[in-house]
């Protein structure tokens, strides 16, 4: 992590409300600031990640407990990336608000900012996503009320909270495939001569759970669980390596059961695997009381960089993994780092970072489609589109944001809205109404909802060659009456069809179709492909085309 400051970008954080709309405030939203006190701080002065971990527990806890009416309880916070730090004296400001309620289950948004007194500059630190479950009351369980979003950037949170919710719901599935199916893609454990042995980073720590460590259900705090957790993962740390590590992420905490006043809590960690530059730290945490045997509370996997004076990363030392156990741990933590960092490729990075082509595999395939569809969500938002040329009834906007220039189409025909969108979310169909598409066969149903096409297109010069490519595309139905059915096309490579040409130019249609029976125009589509033929039109549509090319193109 570095101290860099920067200013907080409000307009592009989805958890952020934006200023236009300061005279709305979501009713579900808590907000807490505190300033860094010497007693929350590290050896390096610096807030503790654990001390952050329990303002950004307890503030999640509110904003559910604000909707729901009743007690609720974490169920899980997902993954974590701490961007920055926080040194002492300056002040911590946290914003939670529920983006979705399901049944008895709702998912709150975090975001933690820092802002310094004397220069009144904000940064952000970290965000995250957690899941509160209602407890259940006397007349049983708990139905939530549904939340009713009011503002654009509310209905794409709402929406992208059910994407969220299906990679956690199969999170552990892609671990599991992971292992089986790339040995040889994860690579053996490897002997070093000079190598640390894993058991030296062995850490375990018992902890009395007492009154002040309880919330105000009489169960132990979600926040001081983690706490404790991120102290002995910092200690197992620091047995590899010597030296005072800095948390980098943090993978999804997933409480398994509750703790209560009395119990003792026993925390273990060691070091799974060190890479390069970064190790990962496996922390669990298991309470008893008396002679009962041991009950899983909770997990996590934390990775830890240790940065020079320079605060630049160092190399880590080489691990020895235990026999068994700790070999499994060493795959595991590679097929973790490969997950991280096509999360971190795919859907981490801003949307005009994101590569125009991303390898396809089945370990990623759910984050590419929740970026398909967060993609599309976040052009919804965009409200600053400038109308540079109307003919024909036929629109052209334009939107220059962040070194690209964005082109948007628009035109209007008389045509059912669910025939419509049927008609352009179906590539094969796509050559029947544009000359652009010579050829489109499915080559890969991935999912009930996901689908992989080859598509062949002619050459855009005379005498030139016709280049092919693969595309993902994403179908998503309505969330409510109120919602628009989506479906968006996204570049990729496939091990099975690969691509001929990685530099051949990109052409593709992002279609935003309301579910409601009266159609009315909407401004919600997003390519992140080039623009192949400006001048194209789509002769049949009732939705609108947009392409992101680089400003230079």
């Amino acid at each position: 992590m570095t101290t860099e400051q920067k200013d907080v970008d409000t307009t592009l954080d989805p958890l952020f409300i934006q200023k236009s709309e300061e005279a709305y405030r979501n009713p579900t939203e808590v907000q807490m600031s505190q300033i860094v006190l010497p007693c929350h701080a590290n050896h390096c002065g610096e807030l503790s990640a654990g001390q952050l971990l329990k303002w950004m527990d307890s503030t999640a806890c509110l904003s559910a407990e604000r909707h729901a009416g009743c007690s609720c309880i974490t169920a899980s916070v997902d993954d974590i990336n701490f961007e920055h730090t926080i040194g002492v004296g300056k002040v911590v400001n946290i914003i939670a608000k529920v983006n979705r309620a399901f049944t008895s289950s709702m998912e709150v948004g975090i975001l933690v900012t820092c802002e310094d007194l004397y220069t009144d500059r904000q940064w952000k630190v970290c965000h995250a996503f957690a899941t509160f479950v209602a407890r259940r009351t006397e007349a049983g369980k708990v139905q939530l009320k549904q939340v009713i979003p009011h503002t654009q950037m509310e209905q794409m949170e709402y929406s992208l909270a059910a994407e969220r919710r299906r990679m956690r719901l199969i999170h552990a599935e892609i671990i599991t495939d992971l292992l089986s199916s790339s040995t040889a893609q994860l690579g053996e454990c490897q002997e070093y001569q000079d190598a640390v042995p894993a058991e030296r980073t062995r850490v375990e720590s018992v902890e009395l759970v007492l009154p002040p460590h309880a919330n105000h259900q009489v169960s132990t705090f979600g926040g001081q669980i983690m706490a404790w957790m991120e102290n002995v993962a910092t200690i197992a740390a620091c047995r590899l390596c010597n030296a005072h590590p800095t948390l980098r992420t943090i993978d999804m905490f997933h409480f398994r059961g509750p703790s209560h006043i009395g119990d003792r809590l026993v925390l273990k960690a060691i070091v799974n695997n060190a890479f390069k530059h970064s190790m990962e730290v496996g922390v669990c945490a298991e309470a008893y009381q008396g002679g009962e045997p041991l009950r899983h509370i909770n997990s996590a996997f934390m990775t830890f960089e240790v940065l020079d004076s320079d605060r630049k990363p160092r190399t880590l030392p080489r691990l020895r993994p235990e026999p068994v156990d700790g070999k499994r741990r060493y795959q595991e933590a590679i097929a973790r780092k490969k997950i991280r960092l096509d999360r971190k490729y795919i859907i981490t990075c801003k949307q005009t970072e994101v590569p125009l082509s991303v390898p396809w595999d089945p370990s990623n395939q759910m984050y590419l489609s929740y970026n398909n569809v967060s993609a599309l969500k976040l052009m919804d938002t965009r409200n600053n589109w400038v109308l540079t040329s109307e003919k024909n009834k036929v629109r052209l906007y334009t939107l220059e944001e962040n070194h690209m220039l964005c082109f948007k189409v628009e035109m209007y025909v008389s045509v059912p809205a669910e025939q419509t969108f049927h008609l352009l979310s179906d590539l094969r169909r796509r050559k029947e109404w544009d000359r652009h598409y010579e050829e489109c066969d499915l080559i890969n149903q991935a999912d009930e909802d996901d689908t992989l096409y080859r598509i062949a297109t002619p050459s855009v010069r005379k005498g030139g060659k016709g280049q092919d490519f693969i595309l993902l595309a994403s179908r998503r139905k309505p969330c409510d009456s109120r919602s628009p059915t989506t479906t968006r096309p996204h570049r990729a490579s496939s091990p099975t069809s690969p691509q001929t040409s990685l530099d051949s130019p990109r052409a593709s249609t992002a279609v935003f179709v309301p579910a409601a029976n009266s159609w009315r125009p909407t401004r919600t589509a997003r390519l992140l492909c080039r623009l192949l033929h400006p001048t194209a039109v789509l002769p049949l549509s009732t939705c609108k085309r947009k392409c992101s090319i680089n400003r230079n193109v």
